[in-house]
Order: C-alpha cells, then structure tokens, then sequence
C-alpha cells in the first residue's frame, strides 16, 4: 500500500507531488504524438515535398519525417490496444532506409512490449517523463520572448549548446548533425522559443507549447561559458510561469535518466512520472526524443 506524500516545491500549486496514473500517462503520451505528427508535417511544409509520412497508429503516431530527423519513431502507443497495421509501417520506414523505433511508456500496457519484442524489437535506452502540477508562476529575470527576427540566431545558438555535451551526470545517448538539429527545432509546431540573457549576451534558449493543457517543455540548452550560473533554472522558471498564463494545469519534460538536466528539473518540483523504453528494430544511428533530453545545463 502507498500513502499520500506532501512536500514543499518551489513555485508549486500546494506542495502535493504528482502521482501519474494510466489516465496521465495517455493524455502525456497522446500530446507526445501529437507534437511528433505535426512537427513532421511541418518538415515536409518547409522542405515542399511528400517524402516521408505521419499515420495513426493504435492511438499513437508512426512518423518518419527526414534522414536522422528526431520526429523519425513510433510513439503515444500503449493506451488504445495493439497496433494492426504494423507490417505496413516496418515496409515504409524500410523503404526510406530507417530503423523503426518505438518510445514505450512504462504505465502502457505489457502485452505491447511483448508485442513488439516478440517482432524481434530490441531495446536500445530509456527516457524519464517528469511533470509537476502548475501553480502561480514568477516570470524569471533575464528571461524574455524571443522576437520573430532573432529565429535564425535563436537556432543557431542553442543547436551550437547542445552540441557540447555536459560533463556532469550521465551522458545523453542521442547524437544529431547540427543541420538536423535546426531543422528539427525550427519544425516543432507551435511552440513558443525563450531567450536567457547574461551579461547582455545569449546565455540560454528553450522552448515549450501547450496541448490540450499540457505544457510541454520541448528543449533547453545552456550555451557553455554560462553553464552553473542558473540559466537552465531561469529558462525553467519563465516557461512555468508562462505555463500559468496559459491555463495549464500540467507541465511534462524529458530527460536522459541522471543527467544534469534531469537533476535540474526536479529541483524545480518535476516529479519522475515514468520511464519509456526505447525499442528498435534494425540499426539506430541516432536516437530520440524531441523533447528536453538533450538540456545541457
């Protein structure tokens, strides 16, 4: 049996912690695969081509949406049964020359994780989903909208900060070019980007967007020489805040499991909601989310 815990979190509605049942888990993962199906489409608006695709899949998303692209991957399912077209998915990734990979989430239901390891699906890494309830929030100091015409900065900047890797905590186990990770972060739909100043400089970018009233925190990077100087708290702080405004009533962010990023959150008041298990069939030269799992703090 499990007792209720109270703790006291900075900036929280009322200190209870966020317990995660299968009813959260779905509706996390349901504007997970949301995010991933858009954010594909967007790819192919800006490329003005067909190539590639967004399909339902069992309540989820089967998304392939350019070479290396982090929006490649299967997602959200679990919540809604078995998939029953999945020969046809493997066939379409296969004729773009990709390993297919599903992100599972722990509270889906077991008999999909067999499923899919009994197709000869390997696991390759875990994810952590954290989330806290959202309560009042204080803009952070430092932080502020990024302006339309500082899009391509903005890009550059924080694509330029993942690619040095934190030293602290475990490493993260994705790996993208810096191209790819432009255009993955200039494709996620309808997401609002955030600037951290120090010094009158850039110091730090992250963004987020709201789904159903979920705020999904959708990256985060600290450029180096400001690390350990709190950006990544601010930058946490100011899309909490922005959160409320929106009438959230939930924030979610994914980390590498250990890492400095998920360190951070937490402090914040992200409670560990639940793992996804990251499952591959063929050869992975990348790997995952498009969300906060490559913060660097």
């Amino acid at each position: 049996m499990e007792f209720p815990v109270r703790v006291r979190h900075s900036g929280g509605m009322d200190g209870e912690r966020l317990f995660c049942g299968t009813a959260l888990a779905a509706r996390i993962e349901r504007a997970e695969a949301r995010l991933i199906a858009e954010s594909s489409d967007a790819a192919r608006a800006r490329r003005g081509d067909s190539v590639g695709f967004a399909r339902p899949l069992a309540g989820g998303v089967a998304s392939f949406a350019e070479a290396d692209s982090p929006f490649n991957k299967i997602a959200g399912l679990g919540f809604d049964g078995l998939p029953d077209a999945l020969d046809e998915v493997e066939q379409a990734f296969a004729e773009l020359g990709a390993p297919v990979q599903v992100e599972l989430a722990q509270l889906a239901d077991p008999a999909v994780g067999a499923f899919f390891t009994g197709r000869g699906y390997h696991l390759e890494s875990f994810e952590n989903v954290l989330g806290r309830r959202v309560g009042e929030g204080v803009p952070a100091e430092d932080v502020r909208l990024a302006r339309d015409d500082e899009l391509e900065t903005w890009l550059a900047e924080v694509a330029d900060a993942f690619a040095v890797a934190d030293t602290e905590g475990v490493p993260s186990h994705e790996d993208f070019p810096r191209q790819t990770v432009i255009d993955a972060m200039r494709d996620m739909a309808g997401v609002r980007r955030y600037v951290a100043e120090r010094e009158g400089e850039f110091a730090g970018g992250a963004s987020f967007r709201v789904t159903d009233g979920i705020a999904q925190f959708t990256g985060a990077a600290t450029v180096p020489r400001f690390r350990r100087r709190g950006v990544q708290t601010a930058l946490l702080r100011a899309r909490l805040a922005a959160a409320a405004e929106a009438g959230c009533d939930v924030a979610v962010v994914t980390t590498q499991p250990g890492s400095k990023s998920q360190e951070n959150v937490q402090r914040q008041g992200f409670d560990l909601l639940y793992a996804r298990a990251i499952l591959v069939k063929g050869v992975s030269s990348t790997s995952s989310s498009g969300a906060d799992s490559r913060q660097a703090s």
